[in-house]
């Protein structure tokens, strides 16, 4: 998800399709709250198949609205993934992560849901680091 949004801003697409799951359903819930996309919608997608004996097959996608301000500059500066299959990275709650001196956000998956670094904060809680965005 964060690369199709990654690429579709370098060559400033106003949407970009991604295929659904919950967690990037609520990672695109974060990025509209936090004013890091215009919005996002859940769509479904018709796909023909001709070996098939039932011609379509109908699955999910979230189509998000990218945002950019003046002369086409985009919200989103920088959106990288931390935690991969092969080296997570989780934290506790008195080691979250502060990102570009509290001017970006981070993803955290809680015990409670994906929330930014600073609403885990007040909460106290830790847990896995998915991304970084600003």
């Amino acid at each position: 998800m964060l690369t199709r949004i990654r690429n579709a801003l370098m060559v400033k697409k106003s949407e970009v399709r991604i295929p659904f799951s919950t967690m990037k359903w609520n990672i695109a819930r974060i990025l509209k709250e936090q004013g890091y996309i215009e919005g996002f919608e859940k769509m479904k997608m018709e796909q023909s198949r001709e070996t098939s004996p039932s011609p379509q097959i109908v699955f999910d996608q979230i189509l998000v609205h990218l945002k950019y301000g003046q002369e086409r500059r985009s919200a989103i500066s920088r959106i990288s993934q931390v935690s991969t299959p092969g080296r997570r990275m989780y934290v506790k709650k008195h080691m979250l992560p502060i990102v570009l001196s509290h001017h970006g956000i981070a993803i955290i998956s809680t015990s409670q849901g994906l929330m930014t670094n600073k609403e885990a904060k007040k909460l106290g809680l830790g847990g896995e680091v998915v991304c970084e965005i600003y």
